[in-house]
């Protein structure tokens, strides 16, 4: 740890342990700004022969050493602080090696402290492996079963109200202590339980799993039906993660030493930056991570932050996971020719078993991207169901009744109020063209109204997310500042405005007219059909811009109602998405392929469908 005075905060190292590969990017003050400037990479090396974090971590620091010319590494250590223009200010990690975090979390009633234990879980960026309740139907022996199979990096246990019964969360830690759970990593130590339920159980509660786990009680996750009080309990995860998780993991402890904030797990550290935009903005964000084993969506509507994760969706390890839940119809309306089922099966089958390679022609391409739209719409769904209100607010108090309640929370996702979707992961920042990112985007999320597109160009935001939580008050500020300026300036690739009228409209003609103008002074008029996906380049600028749907169309302020704003173009520019909501699709297939190829060139999207 260094005592970097807060006046010379001009050089930043930062980096991202993945499963696979770790990644160092370098941030340095230039010209009164932060911004990035190398970066580098090289394997991860938790696995033998290595079994040791940092030699993956100096050999990615020593592509940027290379690349910048500014020496870094001292024998095995990284230079901090910066002295003689060498070293740096601050060094921070995440990481996702070794699998991320694995937990269980468990709560009294599954619909209600089980879906806010579950929350603060994946917020704080973990993988959450089963949910036990005391109303999920399954007997005690079943519960102590899976507790043993599944052997989690940690549990969060909740439930009851404060001053509430405390009858049924006790025997839930029951079961628990039944089960003698133990960690996945290491056996030297006990397996971390955090208590975050009714207070006046924790005496209980201690006395139950006191001696068998290392607990920790926090306070409750539901102080009330009407409150979630999820910030203690993913604080305390965050906490336990790196005193127990990452101690047990090879080479961290050395890691530990170096940094100058918290290891945080990857997905905590992009949920957090998600959280801080959408803040900084007052704006409501939809960000995904789409990976080759799991998709991540994070989302802040009415400013409530949630996260999820389909754990089985992917673009290689999972890929033949998405085509199983899909179905085989719902990937090929995507594919605009014709294809033998059997061909694409075989096809998708490939790229499991080689999960590293790239599309080498157009066609694999367009089918990766077909599935890629699948996924990403899988996981959404899933996101939507998931981030709710409170559920059993204002119901049924008795606990018999709180027990039957099926009654879900309503959706806070609400595609007219959302102002920005960021994607990440491989198909969409790597994409060979930004058309195909955006595309992807609007087919998979439908949009509706206005709303702003960008993908993450190099997957930093988890560095980033890490350097704007930095506790440290003589740092905290600056890095906050320098995690937010290389997030506009370098992490974002803006792709545009996608306008997408919604209501009854299907066959009608103007359905929608336009006035655009540009930071330039020209002026652009368009009047827009039903069906009718429409591009116009723009460099990122601000447009000023007029919107006057026709009677029963929505675009933004409400049925007939014109909108007068200002929108941004970017790589892409300004796209029209006046397909309706949900998109359609003919049973034929010449009409199917027709309709595809019409929408791609209309977006240029790939070279051999270009008119």
């Amino acid at each position: 740890m260094n005592n970097t005075n807060l006046d010379t905060i001009s050089v930043i190292l930062a980096t991202d342990c993945g499963s696979t590969t770790t990644k160092a990017i370098l941030i340095e003050f230039i010209d009164g700004e932060y911004r990035l400037t190398y970066r580098g990479e090289a394997p991860t090396t938790v696995e033998a022969p290595f079994e040791d974090v940092t030699r993956g971590v100096l050999n990615a620091t020593m592509e940027v050493e290379e690349l910048s010319g500014r020496k870094l590494i001292e024998g095995d250590n990284i230079i901090s602080p910066q002295k003689d223009n060498s070293g740096v200010d601050i060094y921070i990690s995440t990481s996702s090696a070794g699998g991320g975090l694995q937990m269980m979390v468990a709560g009294v009633v599954k619909s209600m402290t089980g879906e806010s234990a579950e929350r603060a879980a994946l917020g704080a960026g973990s993988i959450v492996m089963d949910v036990l309740a005391s109303n999920d139907g399954r007997k005690p022996h079943e519960k102590i079963t899976r507790i043993r199979q599944l052997r989690p990096d940690m549990i969060l246990l909740s439930g009851g109200i404060d001053g509430g019964t405390t009858k049924h969360v006790v025997e839930l830690a029951e079961i628990l202590a039944a089960a003698n759970p133990q960690p996945r990593l290491g056996q030297n130590y006990k397996l971390p339980v955090i208590y975050a339920g009714n207070k006046n159980a924790t005496s209980d509660i201690k006395n139950t799993l006191g001696d068998l786990t290392d607990l920790d009680v926090t306070e409750n996750i539901r102080p009330i039906l009407e409150q979630e009080n999820l910030k203690p309990s993913r604080d305390k995860i965050h906490d336990l993660f790196m005193e127990h998780v990452m101690q047990q993991a090879p080479g961290y402890k050395k890691l530990m030493s170096w940094t100058d904030a918290p290891i945080m797990p990857t997905p905590g550290a992009v949920g957090a930056l998600i959280e801080m935009v959408a803040e900084k903005e007052n704006i409501s964000v939809v960000g995904v991570d789409i990976g080759g084993a799991t998709t991540d969506i994070f989302s802040v509507f009415q400013k409530q932050f949630n996260r999820t994760v389909s754990a089985n969706l992917g673009m290689s390890y999972s890929i033949c996971n998405v085509l199983a839940e899909a179905g085989l119809s719902n990937v090929l309306r995507w594919v605009p020719f014709d294809i033998n089922e059997k061909e694409l099966i075989n096809r998708i089958g490939n790229k499991m078993i080689r999960p590293t390679t790239v599309p080498q022609s157009i066609e694999e391409l367009v089918i990766e991207q077909a599935i890629a739209r699948e996924a990403l719409r899988l996981s959404f769904i899933q996101h939507k169901e998931f981030a709710v209100n409170l559920k059993g607010v204002q119901k049924e108090r008795t606990i018999s009744d709180t027990f039957e309640q099926s009654t879900s929370g309503q959706s806070l996702v609400n595609m007219m109020e959302l102002d920005l979707i960021v994607g990440s992961g491989g198909v969409l920042s790597h994409a060979p063209r930004r058309e195909q990112s955006a595309k992807m985007l609007i087919d998979s999320f439908l949009p509706e109204g206005i709303t702003a597109l960008a993908v993450d160009s190099i997957f930093m935001m988890p560095q980033l997310g890490v350097m704007a939580n930095i506790e440290k008050k003589e740092i905290a500020k600056q890095a906050r500042i320098a995690a937010l300026e290389v997030f506009e300036k370098d992490c974002l690739i803006r792709l545009g405005t996608c306008i997408a009228p919604v209501g009854n409209f299907e066959g009608k003609k103007n359905i929608l007219k336009a006035i655009l103008e540009f930071s330039s002074g020209e002026k652009k008029e368009i009047s827009l059909d039903s069906g009718q996906l429409l591009m116009i380049n723009a460099d990122y600028q601000e447009i000023d811009i007029l919107l006057t749907p026709s009677s029963g169309v929505d675009v933004g302020a409400g049925v007939n109602e014109e909108v007068q704003t200002k929108i941004y173009g970017g790589k892409v520019g300004v796209i029209f998405d006046c397909r309706g909501r949900p998109l359609k699709f003919s049973s034929n297939t010449n009409e199917r392929i027709s309709k595809l190829e019409n929408w791609s060139s209309a977006l240029e999207e790939y070279p051999i469908l270009e008119v």
